[in-house]
C-alpha cells in the first residue's frame, strides 16, 4: 500500500478558501485561468500520493454558486482537427465532453470562446452547432504583435475587437481542452471590456505545477520539467518575487519571460499593477498540503522514470523528440536515479529472458510481491500477468485454471474464423470478459474478479510496447504501465 503524502481534505478547504480571499482582493470578480487537467489529473495524483483526480473540480464544485466556466477554444485547432492524445478525440469535441462533465457537478457553464476566430467553413459550422445546443458563442480575434506590442493589444483595435462575454458570478475560471487555447489572452480581454465598464475584476492563474513553495529541484518539481519535456518547460527561480519580497519560490520559463509583458498590461488596463511577480498571480495551495515529504519525493522519482519510459516509447512511434529524451535522462541524474529504480523492469526483462527472449508483462503489486506473466499459445505476456496476479490477490493456487475451455474456445474462433484476426491469444479486454462469465458458476474466477479493484496503483511493466487494447485496459485499472521502446515484431505497420 503506498504511503500517503497529501492531505486531499485540506486542500479541497484551503484552495477553495484561497481562491475566495483572492476574489475578494479585487472587489468582488476574478477571471481565473485554469490550467491543467480539471477532472482526471493522474499526473498529481500520482506525484502527490492522496490527492485525488478530480480533486480540483471537487474543490470548484464547493464554490458553485459562485462559480462559471467559459471554455476556450482556439479555432485553428477545429479547423486542424486538433486531438487530445490522451482521450483521442478532438479539441471541438472534448468541449462538449468537458461541458457536460462541468454540468455533471452542478457548475454552470453557457459560454464557449473562439480564440484566434478565423472565417473557415468548419469553424462556422462549429460556432452553429454550439449555437443550436443552446450556447453563447463568442469571437475573439488575432492581435498582430500579441504579446509584445502593448499599446496595440490594450486598444480598441486590439482587444477592443473581441466581443465581450456576458458574464454573472463572481468568478469566472477560464478552462480549455488543451494548451494554446488563449486562456491568457480571455482573461485579459475580459478585464479590458470590464474596466470600460466601470467594472472591477481581478486575474489569477491556477496551475499545480511546478509548485511554487517547494525546492526548485524537489522531485515533484522535477518530475513536471518531464512531464512537459515535449514543450521544453524549465523550472527556475522566480527573480520578480526574490527581488519584491527577498523569498525564493519557483515558477516555469514562460510565466517568467511573460510576465513583463503582462504587468505593463495590468498598468495599462489599471493604471497599476496588482501583481510584482508571476508567483503573486498564482493561487495554488497544493503545497502546503503535503504531509510526508519523503513519501511524495519518492512518488514523484518513480514518475520520472514512467515519463523516461513513455518518452522513449513515444519516440519509437514517431510522437517524440530526441531532444525529449534526452531533457528527461538529464532530468533522471539530477534526482539521483535510474531505470534500475523501477524494480518491475528487471523482473520483466528476466522473464522474457527465461522464456527465449519472448515477450513478458511483470506487475508490482502494492505489497510488494512481483508477479510475472509469459506469452503463450493462449493468453498474450499483459493477460498472463493480470490472471496471475489475480490469483496471487486472492490467495489462489497458480495450478488451478480460472478460464473454462467451453468459454475460451468460442471467443477464439470468433476472433480467428468471423473478424479476421491472425492471433488467437486473448487480450486483456478479452480474458476480464471470459473470466467474468467463468465468475458466474466457478468460485475461484469469482475470487480473482474481486481482486480487481486491488489492481489500482500497481506498477506493470512489459518488454514490448503493447497493444492499444491492452494499454487501455491496464490504464482502466488504474495501474501504472511502462514498456521497453520496441514492438514484438519487424512489421513497418503496428
Amino acid at each position: 500500500m503506498r504511503r500517503l503524502g497529501f492531505d486531499n481534505n485540506k486542500y479541497l478547504e484551503m484552495q477553495s478558501a484561497h481562491i475566495k480571499e483572492r476574489i475578494q482582493q479585487f472587489g468582488g470578480k476574478l477571471y481565473l485561468e485554469f490550467g491543467g487537467k480539471l477532472f482526471d489529473d493522474f499526473h498529481a495524483s500520482r506525484v502527490l500520493p492522496g490527492f485525488q483526480p478530480d480533486s480540483k473540480i471537487r474543490m470548484l464544485a464547493q464554490i458553485k454558486d459562485d462559480a462559471e466556466i467559459v471554455l476556450a477554444i482556439n479555432a485553428n485547432d477545429i479547423v486542424n482537427n486538433k486531438m487530445r492524445a490522451d482521450l483521442s478525440i478532438t479539441y471541438d469535441l472534448d468541449v462538449l465532453r468537458l461541458i457536460d462533465a462541468f454540468r455533471g457537478y452542478g457548475m454552470l457553464v453557457n459560454s464557449v470562446v473562439l480564440t484566434q476566430y478565423v472565417d473557415q467553413q468548419s469553424v462556422l459550422n462549429y460556432e452553429k452547432k454550439l449555437r443550436d445546443l443552446g450556447l453563447n458563442v463568442y469571437r475573439h480575434y488575432k492581435i498582430d504583435g500579441y504579446p509584445v506590442d502593448v499599446a496595440k493589444i490594450v486598444s480598441e483595435d486590439g482587444l477592443g475587437r473581441n466581443d465581450y462575454i456576458e458574464t454573472t458570478r463572481p468568478l469566472v475560471v477560464v478552462t480549455a481542452p488543451g494548451p494554446g487555447s488563449g486562456k491568457m489572452a480571455t482573461c485579459l480581454s475580459q478585464l479590458y471590456h470590464e474596466h470600460k465598464r466601470g467594472i472591477q475584476a481581478g486575474y489569477a492563474k491556477f496551475e499545480t505545477f511546478p509548485i511554487w513553495n517547494l525546492a526548485l529541484n524537489h522531485p515533484v518539481n522535477i518530475a513536471y520539467e518531464a512531464a512537459t519535456a515535449d514543450l521544453n518547460d524549465v523550472n527556475m527561480i522566480d527573480p520578480f518575487h526574490q527581488e519584491a519580497y527577498g523569498k525564493t519560490t519557483v515558477n516555469y520559463n514562460r510565466d517568467v519571460e511573460i510576465f513583463p509583458v503582462l504587468n505593463a498590461m495590468f498598468e495599462r488596463i489599471y493604471g497599476t499593477s496588482p501583481y510584482k511577480s508571476p508567483t503573486d498571480m498564482g493561487v495554488n495551495m497544493a503545497g502546503n498540503c503535503i504531509i510526508d515529504d519523503e513519501a511524495t519525493c519518492a512518488a514523484a522519482k518513480e514518475e520520472i522514470i514512467r515519463r523516461y519510459y513513455a518518452t522513449m516509447c513515444d519516440r519509437r512511434k514517431a510522437r517524440a523528440t530526441n531532444e525529449a529524451v534526452n531533457k528527461i535522462e538529464l532530468l533522471m541524474r539530477k534526482a539521483g536515479i535510474s531505470t534500475a529504480d523501477r524494480k518491475v523492469v528487471a523482473a520483466a526483462i528476466q522473464k522474457s529472458e527465461d522464456t527465449g527472449k519472448a515477450p513478458a508483462v511483470a506487475i508490482e503489486l502494492n505489497d510488494g510481491r512481483i508477479i510475472t506473466g509469459k506469452t503463450s499459445d493462449l493468453l498474450g505476456a499483459a493477460s498472463a500477468a493480470l490472471l496471475n496476479s489475480l490469483k496471487a490477490l486472492a490467495g489462489i493456487d497458480d495450478s488451478i485454471n480460472l478460464l473454462s475451455p467451453t468459454v475460451i474456445e468460442p471467443i477464439q474462433d470468433l476472433k480467428i474464423n468471423h473478424l479476421g484476426n491472425h492471433n488467437p491469444r486473448l487480450h486483456t479486454d478479452e480474458v476480464l470478459i471470459a473470466l467474468s462469465v467463468c465468475a458466474t458458476q466457478d468460485n475461484y474466477a469469482e475470487l480473482a474478479m474481486q481482486q480487481l479493484e486491488n489492481l489500482r496503483d500497481c506498477e506493470v511493466h512489459s518488454t514490448v510496447i503493447l497493444s492499444p487494447v491492452d494499454e487501455g485496459v491496464f490504464r482502466k485499472l488504474g495501474t501504472h504501465l511502462t514498456s521497453e521502446p520496441v514492438y514484438e515484431t519487424k512489421k513497418l505497420y503496428h
